[in-house]
């Protein structure tokens, strides 16, 4: 598995986890627990995999800092 793939499926997770937090700060609609059930396990899962998918979105910095810097 190619990083490439990696940063854009956990690009895409951290995406999907980002709405539903709008939706939450906004209209109080937690669209996971609708989905999945109030804290079941599945929603549980989704919520983890959105927090890890974060949690490795954080090395962008380093990279997006690495490559502006080899433009240079």
């Amino acid at each position: 598995m190619s990083s490439k793939f990696l940063d854009y499926t956990l690009l895409t997770l951290v995406i999907i986890g980002a709405i539903n937090w709008g939706l939450i700060g906004f209209f109080r609609f937690d669209l996971v627990a609708f989905l999945f059930g109030n804290m079941s396990w599945l929603s549980r899962i989704v919520y983890a995999l959105v927090g890890i998918g974060g949690l490795y979105l954080l090395s962008a910095y380093g990279r997006i800092r690495s490559m502006d810097q080899a433009m240079e």
